[in-house]
């Protein structure tokens, strides 16, 4: 068993999973969100509104071990993004700081977005960062937030998450979603499971005192262009028809190393959209 202590602020889809794991593996994880009826089994429960500027009166009076922050964004616009991302996440660490907590470390669950390379350059962690995009531009504030807190901080950036409820290009593939094929739009995925896999996976790294590095990409092993993804689930799905309406030409198109996550141990579970989705359609995950 472990005595090891986790505080997931935005334990939501991605942080639930990651909690679950966590406390497989014998940690104590209290979760901080709105609404606490949907923790997992297991959790201690935090109920607070980070746009609230006040420390919660349920706040842990252990300090947490590790604070992961892993919130979503609940309202998709520029004051959204920073209400989620930078004040709540500086609310967080003044919380920490009236408490005269210290974690061990910060883990702070970033994005891609961050990236803005249009050409299917390949990118990792050493890529200019020089998002367009306001969800881009806040994201990279609050990554340096993170690690300008006088905490140890890890920042890891996902790419697009799919998984079970989360199934907006099945959906689409269904109706006869069409992409352009020339160039080709690559995209960036991590399958739920293994996005939450990484954050452990980080987690036990830094737990058995071992360096990490400032940020980390979470991808799978194939950034493919959009076309052969919607080709591949078109077969798959038996689909034949073609909407005009589902005409979509993504503006997007780079491609994410994870050598750096490889090069650490990890081993996604789904190497390939192809393995993922077949799990999500056959009903194993």
């Amino acid at each position: 068993m472990s005595d090891l202590f986790a505080l997931i602020v935005g334990c939501g889809d991605v942080g639930g999973r990651l909690a679950s794991r966590l406390l497989n593996n014998g940690w104590t994880v209290q979760g901080l969100r709105r609404s606490v009826e949907q923790l997992p089994t297991g959790v201690l429960p935090l109920a607070a509104d980070l746009r609230d500027p006040r420390c919660p009166d349920a706040w842990p009076s252990r300090a947490p071990d590790y604070l992961v922050y892993c919130v979503a964004a609940s309202q998709h616009d520029e004051p959204g993004y920073q209400a989620a991302y930078v004040d709540g996440l500086r609310n967080v660490l003044r919380w920490l700081d009236e408490k005269r907590q210290r974690p061990r470390r910060i883990l702070f669950v970033s994005s891609s977005s961050v990236y803005a390379q249009q050409q299917g350059e390949w990118v990792d962690e050493t890529s200019a960062t020089e998002p367009a995009g306001y969800s881009g531009r806040i994201m990279l504030e609050a990554e340096r937030l993170a690690l300008a807190s006088g905490i140890p901080g890890t920042v890891v950036r996902l790419t697009g998450i799919y998984g079970p409820g989360r199934e907006w290009l099945l959906s689409q593939v269904r109706q006869g979603y069409r992409v352009a094929e020339e160039p080709p739009l690559y995209g960036n995925r991590i399958h739920v499971e293994d996005a939450a896999g990484l954050l452990e996976f980080i987690l036990r790294v830094d737990a058995r005192g071992e360096a990490l590095q400032s940020h980390y990409i979470g991808v799978d092993d194939d950034p493919a262009p959009l076309a052969d993804v919607v080709a591949w689930l078109r077969a798959y799905l038996g689909v034949t028809q073609w909407s005009d309406q589902q005409r979509v030409r993504r503006t997007g198109s780079k491609r994410c190393n994870n050598a750096r996550a490889r090069a650490l141990g990890w081993i996604p579970r789904y190497p390939s959209f192809k393995d993922g989705y077949a799990a999500i359609l056959e009903g194993r995950d």
